[in-house]
C-alpha cells in the first residue's frame, strides 16, 4: 500500500484526485492540501510514498515545492498547463498529468509508481543480490508486468527496447513484455555470447539476426533496430569474427 497525498489549490480538482485514489486498491490518501506549505509539514512528520501536486499554486507552487524536498517521495504532477512538463520530468517526476484527465490515464500513473516503489522495495531486500537481479545460468527469466510475473525463456527474446524507466521485451512469437528495469542493468545481466548492445536503446539475440546494411539490424523481412555510432565498431568486430564473407 502506498501512502500518499493530494496538493491542489482548485477544490474541485483535489476531490477528484481523491475520488480517483479511491478506486486504486494499492493507494492510501493520508491526506489532501490546497497549499504546498501544509504539505510541508505533514511531510516533515510523516513518511509518504507517493504524491500528486498540482504546479500552478499561489505562494509556492508545485515545482519549487517538490525541489525543496531533502527526502524526496515518488511525484506525480498535475496541471493544466503543459508548457511545464519538461520542468516537470526534470526533477524525476513518475508521470505527469495533464488537466483534464481520466481514471485511465491516472490509474497508468499509480500503476507506474506501484511497479517502481515494487522495485525498489526487492532490491533493497537482503535476500537479494542488489546488482544482478537476472542471473547468468538460468534459462528463464522472472519478469513482472501488469501485477503478474511471467517467465520468459532468454532464448526467446528477439531484441530489447529501452523505455526511459522500463524496458520492452519483444519475444520470438510477436508479442512483448514491458517491464520496470533499465536497459544498462538489463545489457549486465544478459548472455554475452548471446546478447549485445547494438545503440543506446537497443539489445538484439545476436542468434536471431536475419541480416543488416548499414545502420540498420533486421531480425525480420520488415523489423529492424538501429546501430548507433558508438556500437558499430563492436558489431562489426563481432560479424568478422563470427562469419566467413563469401
Amino acid at each position: 500500500m502506498l501512502k500518499c497525498i493530494a496538493i491542489d489549490d482548485e477544490p474541485l480538482a483535489l476531490r477528484q484526485i481523491a475520488a480517483y485514489i479511491a478506486k486504486v486498491p494499492y493507494l492510501d490518501l493520508v491526506a489532501r492540501f490546497n497549499n504546498a506549505l501544509e504539505a510541508q509539514q505533514r511531510l516533515a512528520a510523516e513518511k509518504i510514498d507517493l504524491i500528486f501536486v498540482d504546479i500552478n499554486m499561489p505562494d509556492l507552487n508545485g515545482v519549487d515545492f517538490v525541489r525543496g524536498l531533502v527526502d524526496r517521495p515518488m511525484i506525480v504532477f498535475t496541471t493544466a498547463y503543459s508548457e511545464y512538463a519538461v520542468e516537470g520530468f526534470k526533477l524525476d517526476a513518475v508521470d505527469y498529468l495533464l488537466k483534464p484527465f481520466s481514471f485511465a490515464d491516472f490509474s497508468r500513473a499509480a500503476a507506474k509508481a506501484n511497479s517502481l516503489y515494487e522495485l525498489r522495495h526487492n532490491q533493497r531486500a537482503p535476500q537479494e543480490a542488489p546488482s544482478e537481479a537476472l542471473p547468468r545460468d538460468k534459462e528463464y527469466l522472472s519478469v513482472k508486468a501488469d501485477y503478474k510475473v511471467s517467465l520468459v525463456r532468454i532464448s526467446d527474446i528477439v531484441y530489447i527496447e529501452s523505455e526511459g524507466e522500463y524496458v520492452r521485451l519483444h519475444l520470438a512469437d510477436g508479442s512483448a513484455i514491458t517491464t520496470l528495469f533499465r536497459l544498462k542493468n538489463m545489457e549486465t545481466a544478459l548472455p554475452v555470447d548471446s546478447f549485445m548492445r547494438v545503440h543506446r536503446s537497443y539489445i538484439v539475440n545476436l542468434r536471431a539476426i536475419r541480416s543488416y546494411i548499414k545502420g540498420r539490424i533486421y531480425l525480420s523481412d520488415t523489423e529492424y533496430v538501429p546501430i548507433g555510432e558508438n556500437y558499430k565498431e563492436a558489431f562489426q568486430n563481432y560479424i568478422r569474427q563470427n562469419f566467413r564473407n563469401l
